[in-house]
């Protein structure tokens, strides 16, 4: 027997895992097929920008980066607390009142507001601020069912809430779980979301660091692919290059792409996001808020100058400025079309901005339907587990906390048995 526990994928799902496990005495392979930790969180460094794999972010609010990650070690640089919203007048800004109260009279002079949306708002977004839990355990139905219920209605909702939250939830019909909805904006209201200075990569290079400086940690193996894995009582795990490792568990926290592959479970749902990644000599804005179009005039579902909010993310003299659209379902937007709108998005030209790379990330969210699921069964055979945020709920909590949570289940099982 070669571990106690062997987990597949060095992503946060199963970095977490491995460290719970290790940090609890047993014995853990880790093995990842990539030459470098992380998953779905990947950063690249071409021509001097940082680009990330798909645009992401990083909420310090997450109950599982305050646990377990210490966020000043990752240089964490926040976006503006807001948003920047086109309307057919212009650019208007929609800040958060109690973190950037001097742009309040221009949040009021957007014209977004009247004082029905906002108490309809504040009404259906009240519970999950207060008893969050009762939101996950209590009924649940559509976002679109939720809003209308709630009478939010008007600018508010159809130029900055619909268009918003398509790109966090990689969906724009509205179909996606009420409840997350709710536990995502419960997040945006508790804190404001960032970027590590070198990229979104450093949280789970940071995770797999402190393993490894724990005496015990997990054996990380990099550019170890699994081809196959056999359950039992001695569950074996096969590899590409032709070894085999066998161990008394096996927790398999691979994306939801691959989960499939190596286990008996339905492939899960997912929502695809397309991130263009331009450089530009003179930044669109300098405004450092992610951007919504409330005209709703095309495939771009938001957009940032990332170097403002991030000034690592981009060599001196130049500015990295990302627009994401939807993918999938028959979507697939063109660099023609993007140009297009961001331009007249930001009212500027995009003729001298230079295309440094397009990301297609057709997993890039696992569906959340409702009603929310927030905990699937951790062992789905003999000896063997499965973590991932496709698994709990779509996001870095989701994914950190599905591997803390079945690193739990994988000790009582061994324990008891």
């Amino acid at each position: 027997m070669d571990a106690d526990v062997i987990v597949i994928g060095a992503g946060l799902a199963g970095l977490r895992c491995a460290d719970r496990l290790a940090e609890a005495g047993r014995a853990v392979l880790l093995l990842e097929r990539e030459p470098v930790v992380g998953g779905r969180q990947r950063t690249d460094e071409v021509d001097g920008f940082l680009l990330d794999r798909g645009f992401q972010v990083l909420n310090p609010a997450y109950p599982a980066i305050r646990r377990w990650v210490d966020a000043d070690d990752l240089a964490l640089r926040p976006f503006g607390a807001g948003l920047l919203v086109r309307r057919d007048r212009g650019l208007v800004e929609l800040a958060h009142p109690l973190r950037d109260p001097r742009r309040v009279p221009a949040t009021l002079r957007s014209g977004l507001l009247t004082p029905a949306s906002v108490t309809a708002l504040a009404r259906w977004a009240a519970p999950v601020l207060v008893t969050p839990r009762r939101v996950v355990t209590g009924p649940d139905r559509t976002v679109r069912e939720g809003l209308d219920a709630a009478g939010v209605a008007g600018p508010l909702r159809e130029e900055v809430l619909e268009p918003f939250l398509a790109g966090v939830v990689a969906e724009d019909r509205g179909e996606t779980s009420e409840a997350f909805v709710r536990l995502l904006v419960r997040m945006f209201a508790l804190g404001v979301p960032g970027l590590p200075a070198r990229g979104i990569q450093a949280l789970p290079e940071w995770l797999a660091d402190r393993s490894r400086r724990r005496r015990g940690g997990p054996d990380l193996r990099l550019s170890t692919g699994v081809v196959g894995l056999r359950p039992g009582r001695e569950p074996a795990v096969e590899c590409l290059d032709g070894t085999t490792h066998t161990a008394r568990a096996v927790v398999v926290a691979v994306g939801p792409e691959a989960v499939a592959g190596l286990v008996d479970v339905p492939a899960p749902v997912t929502r695809g996001l397309r991130t263009w990644w331009f450089a530009a000599d003179e930044a669109p804005t300098r405004s450092d808020r992610v951007v919504v179009d409330g005209r709703r005039r095309g495939p771009m579902v938001n957009a940032a100058v990332v170097s403002n909010a991030v000034p690592s993310y981009a060599p001196a003299g130049s500015h990295l400025v990302e627009v994401t659209t939807l993918l999938g379902g028959g979507v697939d937007p063109t660099e023609d079309e993007v140009r297009r709108q961001a331009g007249e998005v930001f009212g500027t030209s995009t003729l001298g901005w230079r295309t440094i790379r397009r990301d297609d990330i057709h997993d890039a969210l696992p569906a959340q339907p409702a009603p929310l699921r927030v905990a699937a069964p951790a062992r789905v055979a003999e000896g063997v587990y499965v973590a991932g945020d496709h698994r709990d709920t779509a996001s870095i909590q989701g994914a950190l906390v599905s591997g803390h949570r079945v690193a739990g289940a994988v000790l009582l099982d061994l324990t008891a048995g």
